[in-house]
């Protein structure tokens, strides 16, 4: 039996995906100092190999980077994939709403009818098949309608190009606006122990409504992982670098959270990383914990976590750590 054989369904899709999943925004390189392509593919494929069915990407991490690689990954293997891209991050057109630049080009939010039907094609070229399994708005763009971009999705739905609707980074009215217009089946958020907020404010609404949840930053860029310390340096174009939550007061206060967990990681024969992940999975409507993996014992490690089951005791020892060490951390 592989590890990360735990499946969830994709709200109402009629699809099944593994419980982990992996988020290949680093693998596009960008925001991470570069990828290494052949790390980043036995990545990939060591991941299907345990198990993991669900591979989340899109075109904006790298500029289409991500999505070329993964297509190169999963070639032969696609009937073993789960797989998961977006729109609306768009550097061919200026409509729409500048968001940042990538590769000195202007990148906006944009949803137009058009603009998606032009990024499916992308997508689809890029990732070596004629269909996409969950396709998610990456950004929202306030510029158009949810009632279009839900027209133009549910259009791409009947032509068999997607098989499944999904929003990330949404408001909660956003989030009930795609629920009115049309059949969405998952939300893509930030979620972690770093970051709970929306197991108060989104989590309820997409329950209440058959919408899955998958969470990203799972491991919260890393902090989560054990693996970084106080003490570790960022350098060139890593994100982490000038972001406050790493600061070092921060990682302090997770190495001592980490030190609490420690216990629980040893009685389950688990990595630090592991046990985040477990939890996470464990936590009311949280349905997919993406995690990112640049080389294949990272992938295999996330992929084993998907057969860990905490305890209560568990629950509320991690619960009661986190109350402890991570009030006043950065956002």
């Amino acid at each position: 039996m592989n590890a990360a054989t735990l499946t969830r369904p994709i709200g109402q899709s009629g699809i099944s995906a593994s419980a982990v999943g992996l988020g290949t925004w680093a693998i596009g390189g960008w925001m991470w100092g570069g990828t290494d392509e052949a790390q980043s593919i036995a990545a990939i494929q060591a991941s299907i190999d345990e198990g993991v069915s669900l591979i989340d990407t899109a075109p904006a991490y790298g500029m289409g980077v991500s999505e070329e690689i993964v297509g190169k990954a999963i070639r032969g293997r696609r009937d073993k994939v789960v797989l998961a891209t977006k729109c609306g991050l768009v550097w061919h057109t200026q409509a729409g709403g500048y968001f940042f630049s990538q590769n000195d080009l202007p990148v906006h939010r944009y949803l137009g009818h058009a603009s998606i039907v032009h990024e499916v094609e992308q997508s689809l070229t890029r990732l070596g098949t004629d269909y996409i399994d969950l396709y998610i708005t990456h950004w929202q763009d306030p510029t158009t309608p949810i009632a279009e971009t839900m027209a133009t999705l549910e259009a791409l739905k009947k032509q068999g190009k997607i098989r499944a609707i999904g929003a990330s980074n949404v408001s909660p009215e956003e989030l009930r606006a795609y629920i009115g217009a049309g059949p969405l089946d998952a939300i893509q958020e930030e979620f972690s122990m770093v970051k709970p907020d929306i197991g108060e404010t989104l989590v309820p609404i997409s329950q209440a409504h058959g919408v899955s949840t998958l969470s990203y930053s799972s491991l919260a860029l890393g902090l989560l992982s054990g693996k970084i310390g106080p003490d570790r340096q960022f350098s060139g174009d890593d994100q982490r670098r000038d972001n406050p939550r790493f600061s070092q007061a921060n990682r302090s206060k997770v190495a001592a959270l980490m030190a609490d967990i420690a216990p629980i990681a040893e009685a389950h024969q688990a990595s630090l990383a592991q046990i985040v992940i477990a939890w996470t999975l464990q936590q009311p409507g949280i349905t997919f914990a993406l995690c990112g993996a640049r080389d294949p014992a990272q992938a295999k490690e996330n992929a084993a976590a998907g057969r860990l089951r905490l305890s209560g005791e568990d629950i509320g020892i991690i619960r009661a750590a986190g109350a402890r060490h991570l009030v006043g951390l950065d956002a």
